[in-house]
């Protein structure tokens, strides 16, 4: 076996197992894939991406891939260590996805929704110009439709590298949830860890149902900000999710493996 080999070896060795950050229990990535990412002994919810998210809630068949044809742009021409246009690139190529939401129309069980996904592995899930308009349309689909619209969200907020056109978004999603309203039709977000800055501050709360996943994060600042910006230390378990449904701020805190029951019993109910 050559060098190379070796390595490829070691390498592919290396991604089988996974560490949980939580009760730090050494686990096999595929057990801990089939477990839909859940650490089997303490119930630390991995982060999952856009596509693993749709595998998890909609049937294979009758899939359809939306508004790929919609690509970010560098409209501000924006460039710090590196420029944005490398920096999307290498998102695109690290996480298979051409932005960081991702919609797909499909049969939640016997339900066909929109399902919009966020990814945080591509530019922390920031909700750039696409993003906002990718979940515009889908709002807009939605309503033509006649079909309820579940909106996963993981993001660190509005993505910097677009600037003022970014949280333009905030108000461009909250304008398609407002249609949706209008026509009575069902919206429900849920909240996975984290759910942070514009993202949380327009289109993540306004479902007609909050759900979240359990120990989210969930905010617009963060609470080290907040704590130095108040001088005060925070409460303990501050902006997660179960501290939120103490405060009435979300409907119900559900655990990964009974979301796609959950969200179905919902909108039979809506």
């Amino acid at each position: 076996m050559g060098i190379l080999d070796r390595i490829f070896k070691k390498r592919e060795q290396e991604n089988l197992w996974t560490k949980c950050p939580d009760c730090k229990t050494l686990l096999y990535v595929p057990d801990l894939n089939k477990n839909l990412k859940v650490c089997p002994k303490c119930d630390y919810h991995f982060p999952m991406g856009a596509k693993e998210r749709v595998d998890s809630l909609l049937e294979k068949d009758n899939r359809e891939v939306l508004f790929e044809n919609m690509l970010p742009t560098d409209p501000l021409n924006f460039k710090d260590t590196k420029s944005y246009k490398d920096r999307l690139k290498k998102a695109q190529e690290s996480s298979g996805l051409t932005e960081a939401l991702y919609v797909v129309e499909g049969n939640l069980n016997s339900k066909r929704v929109i399902l919009s996904t966020l990814d945080f592995k591509f530019i922390g899930g920031s909700m750039g110009t696409v993003v906002g308009e990718r979940f515009f349309r889908a709002c807009e689909r939605a309503i033509e439709k006649g079909i309820p619209h579940v909106s996963i969200t993981s993001s660190g907020g509005a993505r910097m590298q677009e600037g003022i056109l970014s949280l333009m978004q905030m108000a461009k999603t909250s304008f398609g949830v407002g249609l949706m309203r209008e026509k009575g039709v069902p919206f429900i977000t849920v909240l996975t860890d984290p759910t942070m800055g514009g993202v949380s501050a327009s289109y993540a709360f306004l479902g007609d149902i909050i759900l979240a996943e359990p120990k989210a994060l969930i905010g617009f600042a963060g609470p080290r900000v907040i704590e130095q910006t108040i001088k005060q230390k925070l409460p303990e378990g501050f902006q997660r999710s179960e501290f939120l449904l103490e405060k009435g701020q979300i409907d119900m805190v559900v655990h990964r493996k009974d979301l796609k029951a959950t969200i179905h019993s919902l909108l039979q109910k809506l």
